[in-house]
């Protein structure tokens, strides 16, 4: 609609010139925001320390870092058709583009995706038994050991490609990977029945915050059977009650 210069020839949109290119790049940032902020966090890191024999040891040490947050907002499909004025017929094909049917399709058109969510389930589940998480939150660029349930999400994502395709975020923080979901439209509530390779948050307080994260392995309808780091200091496998109020959601990635 923004982008045809003849709007009686639907083959128009085919053709990108300088024109079209601003204007796809208007749409972009009208439909997307982007903030940042640098808040301090105490974390701690593990250090070496010299024992009055001369021997080195490992010790804990907290430290003050500095972290960049940046939160990423997007409107709606809806609220994009309302702001452009589309026409019954165009929010009737916008509909139809966005069906499920066609998710994996627009991945493989749009990132190049184009493997199924089993993969990220084989990567999980090929690290169970890992105590420590090292290999994760040394990976994303953590000095030290951190709560590493994000981390290792992120590194099984980026070993499936999926980082790189913009299909999973790169996350450390719950919180995070939950606005990017939510803001890709991309999230659904508990009680959901989630696909095998859907990222599920889990809320422990009830306060609706994220405090942990796993990949979903199957659901049989009833259970939902996960593969978690950072669960008891290891990967592991836990399961839960479709409807458990532990749940908080779900990343729904566009496989």
């Amino acid at each position: 609609m923004r982008t045809a210069a003849d709007p009686d020839d639907p083959a128009d949109v085919l053709t990108l010139d300088e024109r079209r290119l601003a204007s796809l790049e208007e749409v972009f940032w009208d439909m997307n925001a982007i903030d940042f902020e640098v808040q301090e966090r105490r974390v701690e890191e593990i250090v070496e320390v010299e024992r009055e024999d001369g021997t080195v040891a490992e010790g804990t040490e907290t430290v003050t870092r500095r972290v960049l947050v940046v939160t990423l907002s997007a409107r709606s499909p809806d609220e994009a058709a309302a702001s452009y004025g589309f026409t019954a017929e165009q929010a009737d094909m916008l509909a139809q583009l966005l069906d499920e049917r066609y998710a994996a399709m627009w991945q493989s058109v749009l990132y190049g995706v184009t493997g199924g969510s089993g993969d990220i389930v084989e990567v999980a589940a090929s690290q169970i038994g890992n105590v420590g998480g090292q290999p994760y939150w040394s990976w994303y660029g953590f000095s030290g050991r951190v709560e590493w349930c994000a981390c290792f999400v992120s590194w099984c994502a980026n070993e499936c490609g999926y980082i790189e395709a913009g299909a999973v975020p790169k996350f450390a923080a719950c919180s995070a990977g939950v606005q990017w979901f939510k803001s890709a439209g991309l999230w659904h509530d508990r009680g959901y029945e989630p696909r095998p390779g859907d990222i599920v948050f889990f809320d422990w307080g009830g306060d609706d915050g994220a405090d942990h994260v796993g990949i979903v392995e199957s659901c049989d309808g009833s259970t939902v059977h996960t593969i978690e780091g950072n669960t008891s200091d290891s990967c592991a496998r836990r399961s839960y009650g479709i409807g458990s109020a532990s749940i908080l959601g779900y990343g729904t990635p566009l496989y």
